[in-house]
């Protein structure tokens, strides 16, 4: 198993910016962390919102042996699939956690994580990927106009040591990437991508954005690319977006 190696800012702007500036001569497995972000980055330019000393933010280094560009989705679904695993052994069996494609972590229809992956490409394959991650750990409040934020307190009651927790992160994070690189494993942790999914379970309502429509659809796969098929009623047609071509309503 690889061993990390945690850096520990005491502030940073943006921990993927940090460990982006140090990929390029860092060992697989390198973190970046810090207890006081102040210009986190998340999916479309937005701003992550994280009280300082109360949450997670940090950025993990990922280098590849095997994913070639055009399956770099592989690594989105590994870093997600981690963060479902680690947070289901925190929270009651009643509490659905589930990955809010393409990579948000949702327990119910609350984002409790969000996830940002930047690669960094050689050819025709990946030469690291930065998966910058924010959980919310032991927030109490949210002053933000995000529409649905929850963090682990608000879910549980309790402080969580967040040393601890963050390390349980990154082992998982390492341990169920390594899995990609193993005879069979992008294909099996798609499958466990798939069965994580947030409302996978039937027909739900969706924006096209393009042409400001509203639709009720259903998960049928997503691609090694990221892009997402839905059924669309009346008729079960199928069509195909790529990030930002679609929109789930809560």
């Amino acid at each position: 198993m690889t061993i990390p190696h945690i850096i520990t800012l005491p502030e940073a702007g943006s921990t993927n910016t940090e460990l982006a500036a140090i990929a390029a001569e860092s060992p697989h497995g390198t973190v970046v962390t810090t207890r006081c972000q102040t210009a986190g980055r998340g999916q479309r330019g937005n701003t992550w919102e994280a009280a300082p000393g109360r949450n997670i933010t940090m950025s993990v280094l990922l280098k590849p042996e095997t994913i070639l560009a055009r399956e770099q989705f592989a690594v989105s679904e590994a870093v997600s699939l981690a963060i479902v695993t680690v947070l289901r052994r925190h929270l009651p069996a009643e509490a659905h956690v589930a990955i809010k494609w393409p990579n948000d972590i949702y327990v119910n229809d609350l984002k409790i994580c969000g996830i940002l992956i930047e690669n960094s490409l050689i050819g025709n394959r990946i030469g690291h990927s930065i998966a910058g991650i924010g959980i919310n750990i032991n927030q109490e409040r949210f002053l933000s106009d995000a529409p649905n934020p929850v963090s682990l307190f608000q879910l549980t009651g309790r402080i969580t040591p967040l040393d601890e927790i963050e390390r349980e992160f990154v082992d998982e994070i390492l341990t169920t990437f390594s899995r990609i690189d193993r005879h069979g494993g992008a294909l099996s942790l798609h499958g466990d991508y798939i069965e994580s999914l947030w409302r996978n379970d039937g027909y739900y309502p969706y924006l096209d954005p393009a042409t400001g429509s509203r639709l009720s659809a259903r998960i049928v796969d997503v691609a090694p690319t990221g892009h997402l098929t839905l059924a669309i009623l009346p008729d079960d047609h199928t069509s195909t977006y790529a990030f930002k071509e679609i929109t789930a309503l809560l």
